[in-house]
Parts: C-alpha cells; sequence; structure tokens
C-alpha cells in the first residue's frame, strides 16, 4: 500500500468488509453512517493501492472479485494484528513488558483460574493479563485469527490448528439441595437420579460440558425430565440449592456451592470425567506463552489432589436424612 496512515488504510479495510458483505454499497453506506459517494472513494482508493479490483459490479449486481475474496479471507487476521498491537503498545504504556489475553468458554476453569492467576502475577508481574469470555466456536475463531493467546474450555473437539492440552481433570457428581431424599445413596445410580427434574447447561453457553452430560443421559432407555438449561454453572447451583432441580456438574463447582446449601454426591458405576482443556494455536508458542502453560500444570497437580480429598471428605459428612 501507499504511505497512507494506518487509519487511513484502516478505514479503507472497514468500508471494504461493509462493502464485501452486503455485496451492496447503499446498505454499507448506511451500515457504516456514511454518503455512498465517499465509500465508493475509498474502495476505489483501495483497488488502486492494491493494484487490482476487488468488486465486479453492473447495475443489478455487486460482487467479489477472486483478488477481493483472498482479502475478505486475510482481514480477520489483518483486524488481530494491528488490535495485537495496539494492545501490546498500550501494555507497554501502562508499565508492562508482555500481554497474555486468555479467552473462557464452557464456564470453564472459573474455580482454578484464580489460583493460577494469582500465581502468574506472583512470577510474571511484568505481563499483563487481560481476560475475555466467549462461546467455544468464537474462542477458537479467535485463536485461530490471533486475537487471544491462550484458552480454556471443557472439550477437545476444537478442530484443526489448534492443540488441546488436558489440563484438569475431576469427576462429573450431583448436586443436591440439603435434605433431597436421593441423600440416601452414598453414590446415585443414573436411573434414581432421572426421577427427579434437572438443570442442565445450554449448549450454546457450555458447549463441552452439554456434550458431557448428554453422552451421559443416553446411556439410559429413560428421558430426563430437564425444566431449564442454564448459561452458567452459579445459576445452576442457584436453582439447585432452592429445590428446584438438580444438577450434573465438575466436583469443584458444586464444592464451592456447599455453604449455599448444595451438596455434592458421586454418580454410581463408571463416573465420567470433566476434563478442562487449554488451548492454543498449533505454533510454536512464545516464551510467555510456555511459562503460563507450565504455571497452569503446576495448578493441575495441586488442584486435582485437594478436589479428590475435598470430594470424599465432604461426602462422609453429608447427613442423609
Amino acid at each position: 500500500m501507499s504511505s497512507k496512515s494506518l487509519r487511513t488504510e484502516l478505514r479503507h479495510l472497514r468500508c471494504f468488509l461493509a462493502v464485501a458483505e452486503e455485496l451492496h454499497f447503499t446498505r454499507a453506506a448506511e451500515r457504516l453512517h456514511m454518503e455512498q459517494s465517499p465509500l465508493s472513494r475509498a474502495i476505489r482508493e483501495l483497488e488502486e493501492d492494491l493494484g487490482v479490483l476487488l468488486f465486479a459490479r453492473t447495475t443489478r449486481s455487486t460482487r467479489l472479485t477472486r483478488a477481493g475474496e483472498v482479502l475478505l479471507e486475510n482481514l480477520p487476521a489483518i483486524f488481530a494484528a494491528v488490535g495485537r498491537a495496539r494492545d501490546c503498545v498500550q501494555a507497554v504504556a501502562n508499565g508492562f513488558h508482555d500481554q497474555l489475553r486468555i479467552v473462557l468458554s464452557d464456564c470453564s476453569a472459573r474455580s482454578r483460574l484464580p489460583a493460577l492467576l494469582a500465581l502468574w502475577r506472583e512470577d510474571e508481574p511484568a505481563v499483563e493479563v487481560r481476560l475475555f469470555e466467549v462461546p467455544l466456536s468464537k474462542q477458537i475463531e479467535g485463536l485461530n485469527d490471533g486475537l487471544y493467546d491462550v484458552g480454556f474450555s471443557l472439550t477437545n473437539d476444537v478442530g484443526d490448528g489448534i492443540i488441546a492440552h488436558p489440563l484438569w481433570r475431576e469427576p462429573l457428581v450431583v448436586a443436591l439441595p440439603l435434605r433431597h431424599p436421593l441423600l440416601a445413596y452414598p453414590q446415585i445410580p443414573l436411573e434414581e437420579l432421572l426421577r427427579y427434574p434437572l438443570v442442565l447447561c445450554d449448549p450454546q453457553a457450555c458447549e463441552g460440558h452439554a456434550r458431557l452430560v448428554d453422552r451421559l443421559l443416553r446411556c439410559v432407555d429413560q428421558e430426563p425430565l430437564v425444566v431449564d438449561r442454564v448459561s452458567s454453572f452459579e445459576l445452576m447451583m442457584t436453582l439447585v440449592s432452592a429445590g428446584l432441580a438438580l444438577g450434573l456438574t465438575g466436583a469443584s463447582h458444586a464444592l464451592a456451592s456447599r455453604g449455599a446449601g448444595v451438596v455434592a454426591r458421586p454418580l454410581a458405576g463408571q463416573v465420567p470425567l470433566v476434563t478442562t482443556y487449554l488451548l492454543r494455536r498449533d505454533t510454536e508458542p512464545s516464551v510467555t506463552l510456555t511459562r503460563f502453560i507450565e504455571r497452569a500444570s503446576a495448578v493441575e497437580s495441586r488442584a486435582c489432589s485437594e478436589t479428590c480429598h475435598d470430594s470424599q471428605h465432604n461426602v462422609e459428612e453429608d447427613v442423609a436424612p
């Protein structure tokens, strides 16, 4: 491109994106809150800078040329690189020498993230940490595009280009309110559980966890009574505590809600494990990311042993009605 300012070049690219998605100059101009004439001029200047035609226009239609299609495919990476550069510059201005962008899906890592970030802050005070929470599909897209450095999810079904490190494992347990009849069971049979209303996670908000639970429920020839699907484990525990339904969740989430009137009970038989995966792009990790993965693994060993001990201790303490 010519020696225009970065702001001008980005404006031209955003104009191109609007037209490419709308395939209609008038609608694109309305979307950008600008007149059609300056929009057309921006597209023309971009084409002159690149030396190609980006759109084939007739009186009836607008379509992308092959060059336009290639530019559109590369736009997410372009915008991500600019955003990454801006964030890093801002981090330096705020006194940091590097930045780590962490993205969460499935309400994953919530129980162990505070300990991990505390350990990271103690060891790496000069690295700025930014947290994001998005649906799994957006996390994978953002990792591929360079919007995020590392992610956490409850599934390793993430497609090509992403590496999923199994990090934290814990048993799937039943979350019950105090004085529930099923507390008579040291381990709850699945058939008995399905006699009561359930609150489950919304597949769009907690995709990995929802897949795990759906596989479990398909093991029996009995239709569950699902009274609600919620977007967070916190809301699930609220409904359980109120006695409106039973929940299926990782042991750490149930145990964290014990003071609010929620009791954790293991399932009978072969218990599925809830696995938290650390996700990253399938490229050579930076020095900062490598150190973060090492810290996460250190938290894993400590947290898993504590969860297992607490689960056993609390189950033994619970009193049947």
